[in-house]
């Protein structure tokens, strides 16, 4: 298992904290080879960590190009996660002062990824979906129909069972 910088021990952040900066490789996100997020560049991270209280305090930037799978073409695009002003806040463990990070910032990151990519919504490389226009939506008249018209009889056999009760 790889030692990432997120695993720090609050004994040493001091009163001004401690700034982490740095790239991290893709293997970092522990996605496999066929699942369809991919990531395309390593992690660059630009964190403050402090002590607030009784939590430990994260902010900074993250930024990250991922390759994703079109859920309408099925094609690869490119979708690049900048979260400027990244804020994260764990509990101090008062038993064991060692805090893992890791498991916040890598899931804050993935959970920042549309939950249904679209290739037109991509944001390094704009363009139109191949598929678009292939999957017609039904349009629905303002107008509703006109209710079928229903025999009496089935309304006469619901009041019929409800006064044998």
């Amino acid at each position: 298992m790889l030692n990432y910088p997120f695993t720090l021990d609050s004994r040493t952040l001091g009163g001004d904290g401690k700034d982490l900066a740095g790239e991290l490789p893709t293997a970092f996100f522990l996605l496999e080879p066929e699942d369809d997020v991919q990531v395309s560049t390593p992690l660059r991270y630009d964190l403050h960590v402090a002590k607030d209280d009784d939590d430990i305090c994260v902010s900074g930037e993250l930024e990250v190009r991922f390759s994703l799978v079109c859920g309408r073409c099925a094609e690869r695009f490119a979708q690049k996660v900048h979260l400027r002003d990244y804020f994260a806040e764990v509990e101090e463990n008062k038993e064991n002062s060692i805090i893992d990070l890791t498991d916040a910032v890598r899931e804050d990151i993935l959970l920042s990824l549309p939950s249904y990519p679209r290739c037109e919504n991509g944001n390094v490389d704009p363009r139109e979906c191949p598929a678009a226009g292939q999957f017609q939506s039904e349009s629905f008249d303002d107008e509703p129909e006109e209710a079928p018209s229903q025999d009496p009889a089935v309304w006469e056999a619901l009041d019929q069972l409800q006064t044998k009760r």
